[in-house]
């Protein structure tokens, strides 16, 4: 009788098999730390192994490795807390649907979509990450957008000024602006920003305790389960 597969020798296939071969970078070698430490994630990247695979074969340069890399690594997170369960892809690989899933216990699920900002905070353009992000938020679901930043403080990205322009341009119905950005008009904008109900920003590199923010939308049309998002927001924090 064969004997069952131990915990390591697991992780070496499962690690095998999603960077199609040797780990020879420090970053398959990061993932497959995660892998190791965390047995509910192993369970999340084995469940889901040919979409990460896929992922992480088609990120083509170092940005989209980063990318990845934010997409797994809040995962690994989240899972820290038993209480919440992840779904990778559940609209389908490849389409214009959220990264996850989220189930937490006694809530409604929702959905949270990751983006990683590629430049400092200060220097993002205008309504960015936002407007690209809106555009794939399905409508009677709670959304959720995870911003990873890089830096020392979570909120150096101000997502209230941005917000606020966003909706002066709205109100001004300056449908151009909009139309040249993938929505129909600035109507268009409204009906998906209302299908936004919260952003958390993470910067990794901060201190303990500052890892996170929160910012809520007030006038979104299904709001976030209080008790789950705030349960998110703390294991992003952890170390």
């Amino acid at each position: 009788m064969e004997r069952a597969a131990t915990p390591a020798l697991k992780v070496e296939r499962l690690a095998h098999y999603l960077f199609d071969g040797p780990q020879t970078d420090s970053g398959s070698e990061e993932i497959t730390e995660w892998l190791a430490d965390s047995a509910r994630f192993r369970a999340f990247a084995e469940t889901h192994r040919d979409k990460i695979r896929k992922k992480l074969r088609t990120a083509s340069d170092a940005e989209g490795r980063r990318d990845v890399r934010a997409e797994l690594r809040a995962a690994h997170l989240l899972l820290a807390d038993r209480r919440i369960e992840l779904a990778f892809e559940a609209y389908g690989s490849g389409k214009a649907g959220p990264d996850f899933t989220v189930r937490f216990r006694g809530e409604r699920s929702f959905n949270m979509e990751v983006t990683r900002l590629r430049r400092a905070p200060g220097e993002a353009t205008l309504g960015g990450p936002l407007l690209p992000k809106l555009r794939q938020l399905p409508p009677s679901v709670p959304n959720v957008l995870l911003i990873a930043i890089e830096g020392d403080r979570a909120d150096a990205l101000d997502l209230r000024a941005a917000t606020r322009v966003l909706k002066a341009r709205a109100d001004a119905k300056e449908d151009a602006f909009f139309l040249t950005r993938g929505f129909d008009g600035a109507r268009g904008f409204y009906q998906r920003y209302r299908r936004l109900g919260a952003v958390l920003t993470w910067c990794e590199g901060a201190q303990p305790g500052a890892r996170g923010s929160l910012w809520l939308n007030a006038e979104a049309r299904i709001a976030v389960p209080q008790r789950a998002i705030r349960a998110c927001l703390l294991a992003l924090d952890a170390d």
